[in-house]
């Protein structure tokens, strides 16, 4: 580069305090890019890559008009950039070389404030993560749309903060510069995040009182690294942040992505959306307010049993009220979300037309009130306090706007008329002129004769008399001055015209002017009542989500559940409330669920396809929609309150980590096995399956055993290894369970019932049937399926041979050893010897390998030395 003119030279030096943002620097009427940002921009925005300048100095260019610049910035974010926008700040009449530019604001995943990327019923979460010099961890989350405020303290434990990261579903992460790099890999092979640098940690005294009940000072850091960002990238009010809220982890059920994603709480596995999920069936909010509230509930189910109580006694109010409860909804559609205007009002970014919108959500709340004091009146003065009417609100917005304000602030239209009388004075002026140019019309029409004669107006000459060619002759000589000539048409002014129209325009651009600082006022007005709209949406929020509970619950027939302090399971007629919403009415099986204590731990066996794992995800929801405070499917309940809820059902190769399918399913299990208690939820699916059958046998043994004898949580263990139903004559707290099948005529019928005992046989060729492999397959698996069973069967016999040898070597070495130990006591004698009848009746001997009886053996000899 030959040498840079002074306005790259800005550029430069602009850029290079956003060096990890897409710079859209203005120049006129688009937003242009130069250098590498030019080149990656064209490539992801699929636009032209043009150039400045020529030859070697030659250097990238492309751009974006600046009347559509917002589509291709949320193009840009979706994809996980930032966009530094840059912005004249000076009128360029009066600017002195260059035009004075400023970053105004920096548009990141984490701080849009809307566009594509804000979905109504969802959270735009942004997190800042600080760790301590003494290993813990600080997390500090906002909602830059709604104001919502949170932070929590986490012990040294990285998994925790990658988990809590990740169910926030955050797309953008703040961190300071000198972060462990090793912990920041960590997070960004679990999380998608935009990683984004903040090193200052005090927090502004205009701040203090968000924070000013936080007992740590670990949570105010936290917190203040997020407030920082904030500050350095929006450049304007945050007074609608909200204050800080402590949340613990431990204060409610711990569900890591893992167990969120195989359960499907609030998106489907297999197409990554709502249908299909929990949420989309208990979520029968009218409110997007609500709809965020309910999937934040989901998220994070409550584990204070008087909480949870308090919810459902107020589902139980709304179920009974119905009448009530359907008009209060009829009303709740009518409520704009207020959270996200209340943002929006704070930030300056608010229109007339919505201002409107909170004007007529107001005026809902008496009704509202009304309604909740005939449905739960002891609640009546917690949602709707005093100043929850905010008349003079709605007093001001009623008097200022018009009920139907254009989208734009700045063309006027939007102020109600006797608001302002300056404003009025100048709509008169405006008004009365442009019925004197119509009068004007009409006269001249009549005194020149010329009926096609016509007044316009246009920005560039304004008002004019336009005679056509044709009608010229019948114009007085020197009547008009002639203004502009047209290839049809002559266009001509006079002195009286220009006079009026200088009326007309001063009080047009004087009205639009005034209208947008009065305006202004009144959105000024407005935010002094923004923490007040947002106890109210808060309010709104949970009415919404409750009475949609209720709701859910009387279509559904959902009971309330009841909850067990001795950690008991019992419920009744129990179904999966996604699964019996798809399948035609009355053909759902439904099925009782028993565990306590001797029956901690189902092995559940049976064929494939018979309804195992909807079985064990049946449980969890329903565990999961009575700690949120919902009715459950079922036609009793009762359950423990479950602290955590892990699964290990389905599997996948981690290819970004170099993992295997395998390695992902032990990483998982070992997950569960160290971070669960006694009072945890596991659902372990076919557990082993990825490698060897021995070892997989051998390893899925040694886990039920562990989870049995050291553990101790409740348990859904689903397998296809038969042998290990064997193991509930050794584990006292294990049951063996079923899902019935029966098989005619070559026809197996999925009875889809879960009963005690084991199943015989897996019918995975029949699966395979169904799935219509070619017949050549299957026929040919059914023929080795029988020879390899045959095999089996073979070496069951010899092994059962082996063993009775083993078995009379032993009853040989029993009459010996009574020999040799014949001179000792005979009381010492009788009791070593029960003891060891005792072993030798309770063993399977059948069952026994030569080494386990050998050993076996061994034990006995060693009783009765």
């Amino acid at each position: 580069m030959a040498q840079i003119t002074p306005m790259m030279k800005q550029y430069l030096e602009i850029k290079a305090q956003h060096q990890d943002a897409f710079l859209f620097f203005r120049l006129g009427d688009f937003y242009e890019m130069f250098f590498d940002d030019a080149v990656k921009a064209a490539q992801e925005l699929e636009i032209t890559l043009t150039g400045r300048g020529q030859g070697e100095d030659r250097i990238p260019m492309c751009g974006v008009p600046y009347h559509s610049a917002d589509q291709y910035m949320s193009r840009l974010i979706e994809k996980g950039y930032k966009v530094a926008l840059c912005e004249q700040v000076e009128d360029p009449k009066q600017a002195k070389g260059v035009v004075k530019r400023e970053v105004v604001k920096l548009l990141t995943p984490g701080t849009m404030m809307n566009g594509n990327m804000i979905k109504e019923k969802e959270n735009n979460f942004l997190v800042a993560l600080t760790h301590f010099t003494d290993g813990s961890f600080g997390l500090a989350r906002t909602d830059l749309t709604t104001g919502q405020c949170e932070v929590t303290h986490i012990a040294g434990d990285l998994d925790e903060v990658i988990q809590d990261i990740a169910i926030s579903g955050a797309k953008e992460l703040v961190v300071s510069s000198n972060l462990e790099a090793s912990v920041l890999k960590r997070i960004q092979d679990k999380c998608s995040v935009t990683i984004s640098i903040e090193n200052e940690t005090e927090l502004p005294r205009e701040y203090e009182h968000l924070v000013d009940h936080l007992r740590m000072d670990q949570l105010s850091i936290s917190f203040s690294r997020l407030l920082q960002y904030l500050i350095r990238t929006q450049k304007r009010s945050l007074g609608h942040l909200q204050k800080v809220s402590h949340y613990q982890n431990n204060s409610y059920m711990k569900m890591d992505a893992h167990t969120k994603r195989n359960l499907e709480l609030t998106e489907s596995l297999r197409e990554k959306k709502k249908a299909g999920s929990l949420l989309s069936i208990v979520d029968q909010t009218v409110t997007a307010m609500g709809g965020r509230l309910v999937k934040n509930w989901i998220d994070r189910p409550l584990i204070n049993e008087q909480m949870i109580e308090e919810r459902l006694t107020l589902v139980t109010s709304f179920k009974e009220c119905y009448f009530e409860r359907e008009e209060l909804r009829d009303e709740l559609r009518h409520v704009y979300d207020l959270e996200r205007l209340a943002g929006r009002i704070a930030y300056g970014s608010v229109n007339a037309r919505e201002l409107v919108q909170l004007k007529r959500s107001l005026q809902k709340v008496p009704l509202l009130k009304e309604y909740i004091n005939k449905i739960a009146p002891a609640f009546t003065d917690k949602w709707f306090k005093e100043g929850h009417s905010l008349t003079q609100l709605i007093e001001l917005l009623e008097r200022s706007l018009v009920e139907d304000p254009p989208i734009s602030v700045t063309d006027g239209g939007m102020i109600q008329p006797g608001y302002h009388q300056e404003l009025d004075s100048y709509r008169d002026a405006s008004l009365n002129g442009k019925q004197w140019i119509a009068e004007l019309e009409q006269k001249e029409k009549q005194e020149t004769g010329v009926k096609s004669l016509k007044i316009g107006f246009n920005k560039v000459f304004g008002y004019y008399i336009e005679v056509t060619r044709t009608n010229l002759h019948l114009l007085p000589e020197g009547r008009y001055e002639r203004k502009q000539t047209l290839s049809n048409a002559e266009r001509f002014i006079t002195p009286e015209l220009k006079e009026k129209e200088a009326l007309i325009l001063n009080a047009e651009e004087k009205m639009e002017q005034l209208e947008y600082e009065l305006f202004v006022e009144v959105r000024d007005e407005t935010k002094q009542y923004v923490n007040e709209i947002q106890n109210l949406a808060r309010a709104i929020s949970e009415i919404d989500v409750l009475a949609g509970f209720a709701t859910i619950s009387e279509k559904r027939h959902y009971v309330r559940p009841t909850f067990s302090k001795e950690r008991l399971i019992e419920i009744q007629d129990g179904r999966h409330p996604v699964v019996e919403t798809v399948i035609e009415k009355g053909q759902y099986v439904a099925n009782d669920v028993h565990m306590h204590q001797g029956r901690e731990m189902l092995l559940i066996t049976g064929p494939n396809m018979a309804g195992k794992s909807t079985y064990m995800r049946q449980l969890a929801l329903l565990a999961i929609m009575a700690q949120i405070g919902c009715y459950v499917p079922a036609t009793a309940a009762k359950l423990p309150i479950f602290d955590q809820v892990f699964t290990r059902i389905g599997a996948a190769d981690d290819l970004a980590s170099g993992q295997s399918t395998f390695m992902v399913e032990m990483l998982e299990t070992k997950y569960a096995l160290t971070k669960a208690t006694e009072n945890s939820l596991l659902l372990l699916d076919e557990i082993g399956r990825g490698t060897s059958t021995y070892d997989g046998m051998a390893l899925a043994q040694a886990i039920i055993e562990y989870i049995h004898n050291t553990v101790r949580a409740k348990t859904l263990f689903s397998t296809h290894y038969h042998e290990l139903t064997q193991l509930d004559q050794e584990l006292t707290d294990l049951k063996n369970v079923h899902v019935s099948a029966v098989e005619e005529s070559g026809t197996v019928v999925f009875l889809h019932k879960v009963v005690d005992g084991q199943a015989d046989r897996s019918y995975g060729i029949y699966v395979a049937e169904l799935a219509e492999l070619p017949s050549e397959v299957t026929k040919r698996a059914e023929i080795l399926l029988e020879k390899f069973e045959q095999k089996a069967s073979q070496r069951s016999e010899t092994q059962r041979v082996k063993e009775e040898q083993q078995l009379s070597l032993f009853m040989e070495d029993l009459e010996v050893t009574n020999d040799l130990n014949h001179k000792r006591t005979s009381t010492v004698v009788a009791s070593q010897e029960e003891k060891v009848l005792k072993k030798l009746v309770k063993k399977d001997v059948l069952n026994m390998t030569p080494i386990e009886a050998i050993q076996f053996i061994n034990d006995l000899q060693k009783l009765l030395k």
